[in-house]
């Protein structure tokens, strides 16, 4: 019963959708241009790609740190109940999860420092710059999403690793190599972010890219 509710929430918008965009579609009518992805990439601004991705980055990675603190905390002080050893050597989990949120405000600070000085409106549509706004965007949602998997990783792998503990203090190590290894997928979001937007420049306006482009 839970999956066919599931599946007709998700379902039945949709299916709505689909005929909406076949009917205007096919009719020729003017609602079509609603639908042009390219219209809406050409006239958004760079700046506003930039700023989403930028969000994008230090949110879902905190909110992966915190929720994997959430998780791994509530097994910590559950289990320090029964076993007040586990106490202090658990906090590994906690600071393995907090990482997760630096990762994302190192990469929003790299990714700020594209942002440059401002540039007009009117001289802010160039290539140059659509290319630096949507490597900062994908680059951000990259960053974000992988630290957001990485946070929970970490904090149910550690709110295992406290619970085993508190039942047996031999397993702890072992569990903690998996719960490293889990870690390490926020540093995988981080090269890949720094690789997406290692070639992009700084916003400039029309003016100053040619006369950057006169010079060379």
């Amino acid at each position: 019963m839970g999956y066919y509710h599931y599946y007709s929430v998700l379902s039945y918008p949709s299916f709505i959708f689909f005929l909406i965009w076949i009917y205007v579609l096919y009719t020729g009518t003017d609602w079509y241009e609603l639908f042009n992805v390219g219209r809406f990439l050409e006239e958004s601004s760079p700046h506003m790609w930039a700023m989403v991705g930028i969000g994008l980055c230090i949110g879902l990675s905190v909110l992966g740190a915190g929720w994997g603190i959430f998780v791994t905390g509530s097994s910590i002080l559950g289990g320090g109940v029964r076993a007040p050893r586990i106490r202090t050597k658990n906090l590994i989990s906690i600071i393995f999860c907090e990482v997760v949120a630096i990762y994302g405000v190192i990469m929003a600070i790299v990714f700020s420092s594209k942002l440059g000085d401002y540039v007009p409106e009117s001289e802010l549509y160039e290539r140059s710059n659509y290319y630096t706004g949507f490597a900062i965007f994908w680059g951000g949602l990259t960053v974000g999403i992988c630290n957001l998997l990485c946070g929970i990783s970490v904090g149910v792998t550690g709110s295992n690793a406290a619970l085993a503990d508190a039942a047996d203090p031999n397993l702890f190590v072992k569990i903690l190599i998996i719960e490293v290894f889990g870690s390490i997928m926020g540093l995988f979001g981080l090269i890949v972010g720094l690789l997406m937007t290692g070639k992009a420049e700084e916003f400039r306006s029309a003016t100053q890219l040619m006369s950057h482009t006169i010079q060379i």
